[in-house]
């Protein structure tokens, strides 16, 4: 049965859920016809929030309530929750900085702004002085991190995204980009396809927003006028909701690696056992790799980045691989990589290997990841012990590797 959110579509408090239902492929519908003011009134309602806050989703062992919660229901048991006790600790580290250290003075900054309670200029000056705080320890964390945990998108950063869309949809460009990782960041993660799909595109304010003092009479008609704020909040609900409609039977055909035989390897076992081994690498992870790898439904393929002579500066090369690596995140279903950058002086080389699901690898990568025509791919002969020994070193990250130091170590998972 599918998950019921009971809200109206497209905040940030529903997108959060929304977005973490497309990465774990779990089916999450929004509740038809809700108005905010009117549905969450009902006794029905208030017997799944007695305080009758939104969102709620609607789960066959009962109700949960709070965004945060909801996302981590959804999450439950995946990738997004990281693959050991430290990751888990650190998302929900970045989960509470991000509501309590961007959300909190953003809404305390924007909110007057946009009619939603009164204007005090004081309390905006400290709002403003808190967000900027905020930005300025994310900035400082993502200048070496492309995530905010690990080396793929988690629950964190869905959250933090979400989070980041009011400020970067009301503030202009002359308070971000003070914060230039963050905006690396930001516009990075809200254009990938899972996040785009629910969120819609973004567009920077170009001012700050005025202070809403003429709006503040509009803002009073629900109260008065009941009936607009059930047109105000109908209106937009359904181009959401049919855009849900029309997408929720794309998962089941939008991909053609989820129609291939089922096959005995099981990605994400295969990942989990990659980060949870710390020791005996060989004995533990390598040896568990070739005994779950399926030729048959899986095929690894070596990769040679074909212009090596230009990589002369060691921290653009390794953000040219953490890019890339960014942008194979609409394979993270059905992908595991390895990076390496080899050598102590320039230009440094970089080699990958990469395990993708089918005998090829996949149409959809080739053709809307434009780094893959980058490289040069060469399928790994099984039959060869010396290519399944090189396989053995990528995924260890052996050094010296082909006789030469290694930079540095990445790895999609």
């Amino acid at each position: 049965m599918a998950l019921i959110l009971h809200a109206p579509g497209n905040s940030k408090n529903v997108n959060k859920a929304l977005i973490a239902a497309e990465y774990v492929g779990v089916e999450v519908k929004l509740a038809e016809n809700f108005q905010r003011g009117v549905s969450n009134k009902t006794p029905e309602f208030l017997k799944m929030n007695p305080i009758g806050k939104v969102p709620v989703l609607e789960t066959p062992e009962g109700p949960i309530f709070e965004s945060n919660a909801i996302a981590r229901y959804v999450a439950f048991n995946s990738f997004l929750l990281g693959s050991s006790k430290i990751e888990y600790g650190q998302i929900e580290q970045w989960i509470d900085f991000s509501s309590f250290e961007i959300d909190a003075h953003a809404r305390g900054w924007l909110y007057p702004r946009l009619g939603f309670g009164a204007y005090i200029k004081p309390a905006e000056e400290n709002s403003i002085a808190g967000l900027k705080r905020g930005f300025d320890a994310l900035n400082k964390y993502l200048a070496s991190h492309t995530f905010l945990v690990g080396d793929g998108v988690t629950l964190a950063d869905i959250i933090t995204t979400c989070i980041l869309v009011m400020p970067f949809q009301y503030v202009p460009k002359s308070f971000t980009s003070e914060y230039p990782h963050v905006e690396r960041y930001f516009w990075t993660l809200v254009n990938q396809p899972n996040f785009s799909k629910v969120i819609g595109e973004v567009k920077q304010a170009e001012s700050i927003i005025p202070i809403a003092s003429a709006k503040k009479p509009e803002a009073a008609k629900p109260k008065a006028e009941p009936k607009k704020e059930v047109k105000k909040e109908e209106a937009p609900k359904p181009a959401v909701q049919a855009t849900e409609e029309e997408e929720a039977p794309k998962p089941k055909a939008k991909n053609p690696l989820d129609l291939l035989p089922p096959s005995k390897m099981v990605l994400d076992d295969w990942k989990r056992l990659y980060s949870n081994t710390k020791s005996n690498f060989r004995e533990v992870a390598i040896k568990g790799f070739w005994d779950m790898f399926d030729p048959e439904g899986y095929s690894l393929w070596f990769c040679n980045y074909k212009y090596n002579e230009e990589n002369n500066v060691s921290f653009v090369t390794m953000n040219k691989v953490g890019g890339f690596l960014q942008r194979m995140d609409l394979a993270h279903k059905y992908a595991f990589g390895k990076m390496l950058i080899i050598g102590n002086e320039p230009p440094y080389k970089v080699k990958g290997l990469w395990l993708f699901r089918g005998p090829e690898i996949p149409k959809f990568v080739m053709d809307e990841c434009y780094d893959m025509e980058l490289y040069e791919w060469t399928k790994v002969d099984l039959s060869d012990e010396a290519q399944k020994e090189r396989v053995n070193q990528m995924i260890e990250d052996q050094e010296p590797f082909e006789g030469e130091a290694l930079l540095d170590a990445k790895c999609f998972k």
